[in-house]
Order: C-alpha cells, then structure tokens, then sequence
C-alpha cells in the first residue's frame, strides 16, 4: 500500500493494483479496457482495479500504468489540506 501525508492513492496485490481515479475517467477506463475493473473492496465510483493484463497490453504497458498512478497520487494530494501538499497538483510534471 503506497500512501501520502497517511491517505491511501495505491494498493497492489497479486496481480492487481487498486488506484484512486476521477469518476469520470473510471468509468471511461472500465468501458474502454477488458483489464480494468471496479476498485476491489473500494469505492467502486472512485478507484479502479488494474490486472496485469496491461503489460500484456499493446496499446497501453508500462507508460499507461505509470500514468495512472501517477494520476491516483495527485488525486489524493489535491484533496490533502494546501500546507500539507508535497507537491502542487496543478503544477507537478510541468518541468
């Protein structure tokens, strides 16, 4: 389980990592790949489920996974407190 400031943005299991994702992309992402389900034991509108089918995947391997969690840490980072933020979400990755 990867955390930041104690607020949960990855959980990986066997085969599978649990992301926090905007409900709008979730959805968009469940329709869109076979791989991807409603985060297991989670709030299934907010996190989603990733097999590792998308390594396997050639549309998508390592690149679209490292974006994914990328996006589930900034999620969780725009909604910690602004003196607690490790990083601008609204910035981060704009080099």
């Amino acid at each position: 389980m990867w955390k930041v400031r104690g607020k949960m943005f990855a959980m990986l299991t066997r085969g599978v990592v649990t992301l926090k994702a905007d409900p709008f992309e979730a959805e968009m992402l469940r329709h869109t790949h076979d791989w991807i389900t409603p985060g297991w034991h989670m709030n299934k509108r907010h996190w989603i489920s990733v097999a590792d089918g998308v390594l396997n995947d050639e549309g998508a391997g390592d690149r679209f996974l490292t974006d994914l969690v990328t996006d589930s840490y900034l999620l969780v980072v725009a909604g910690l407190p602004r003196a607690q933020r490790p990083v601008d979400p609204a910035t981060f990755g704009r080099g």
